[in-house]
C-alpha cells in the first residue's frame, strides 16, 4: 500500500497518483493538515467526518470527498472505517474544482479507485496510467455532488447549540430550552443559524439527524434502529424523510454501501 506523509507530496517525484489505504478504528483522528496534491478521501467501510472551511463532510462508503490543494482538513473516523485515498499531483488537476465537494461514488468509480490503489501509483511516462488518470478526472469532474454536509455556525454560542444538537439527534428538545442552555434567547438563536449556516434550526437538525441516519445505516444498523437513534417516531416517518431528501429509501441505500 501507498503511505504518503506530507512531506512526500511536497513534490511529484515522477508519479500522477499515489494511494494509500490504511485501516483505522472509531474515533481516530487525523489531524489539520493540508497538502500541495489534491486528495480523494474514499473508504470502502465506515463513515468519515471531514472538516474543511468551517464545514462538516460525512463519507460513508457511497461518497468520496474531494478536496483540493493547499485546503486545510481534518478527520474524524466514525466506526472502523477502510480508507482507500488517491492523491492527484499537482498540474494534473487543473479540470477538477477548486473547492471541497462530496461526491457520488458510481460502481465505476468506486472500481477505478480500488484498480489504481492495487497499482500503488500511476508513474508518469506510462502510457496506460495516463489512460487511468485521464479517467479518474473525467469521473471526479462529472461525479453527481452529495449533499452530506453541515454547515457550522460561527458564533459561539451556535457552535455549543449546533455540536449539541449533533450529539443529541434523538431529542426532541424545544429550541427555546436548547437557546436558553447555550446562553442566548431562541430568537437570537434563530437569527444565529439562518445568518450562519443558511438553515433555521428546525432545518440544520433535521439535516443533521439524516445525516447521522446515514452514518449509522453504513456502520450495519437496520432502517428502524436508524430511524429511532435520529429521533423519528416511526419507521414511515423516517422512509418518507429520508427518500424525499436522497432520492431513494434507507432499505435501498443498504443496498449500496
Amino acid at each position: 500500500m501507498g503511505g504518503l506523509t506530507n512531506k512526500s507530496v511536497e513534490s511529484n517525484d515522477g508519479f500522477i497518483v499515489r494511494s494509500l489505504g490504511v485501516t483505522y478504528h472509531d474515533g481516530f483522528v487525523v489531524a489539520k493538515h493540508n497538502h500541495p496534491w489534491g486528495q480523494l478521501i474514499y473508504g470502502t467501510s465506515g463513515v468519515m467526518q471531514v472538516a474543511a472551511d468551517d464545514v462538516f463532510w460525512f463519507v460513508p462508503a457511497t461518497s468520496a470527498i474531494w478536496v483540493p490543494s493547499r485546503c486545510d482538513h481534518s478527520i474524524v473516523m466514525r466506526g472502523d472505517v477502510a480508507m482507500r485515498t488517491l492523491y492527484l499531483a499537482p498540474g494534473h488537476t487543473h479540470s477538477l474544482c477548486r473547492e471541497v465537494r462530496a461526491l457520488e461514488v458510481s460502481p465505476l468509480l468506486r472500481e477505478l479507485i480500488l484498480h489504481i490503489h492495487s497499482l500503488d501509483m500511476l508513474v508518469e511516462g506510462v502510457e496506460e496510467h495516463y489512460r487511468l488518470a485521464g479517467v479518474l478526472t473525467d469521473i471526479i469532474a462529472n461525479a453527481p455532488v452529495g449533499d452530506l454536509c453541515l454547515a457550522m455556525p460561527l458564533d459561539s454560542r451556535a457552535v455549543s447549540a449546533a455540536v449539541w444538537i449533533q450529539e443529541n439527534p434523538e431529542s426532541h428538545l424545544d429550541f427555546k430550552t436548547v437557546a436558553e442552555r447555550h446562553g442566548c434567547s431562541l430568537r437570537t438563536l434563530q437569527r444565529l443559524f439562518i445568518k450562519e449556516t443558511g438553515l433555521s434550526p428546525d432545518a440544520w437538525r433535521q439535516k443533521a439527524r439524516l445525516i447521522h441516519g446515514v452514518t449509522q445505516l453504513s456502520s450495519g444498523s437496520s432502517v428502524t434502529a436508524a430511524g429511532l437513534a435520529c429521533g423519528y417516531d416511526s419507521v414511515s416517518a423516517f422512509i418518507a424523510v429520508f427518500k424525499k431528501n436522497f432520492g431513494v429509501t434507507p432499505g435501498c441505500y443498504l443496498c449500496r454501501t
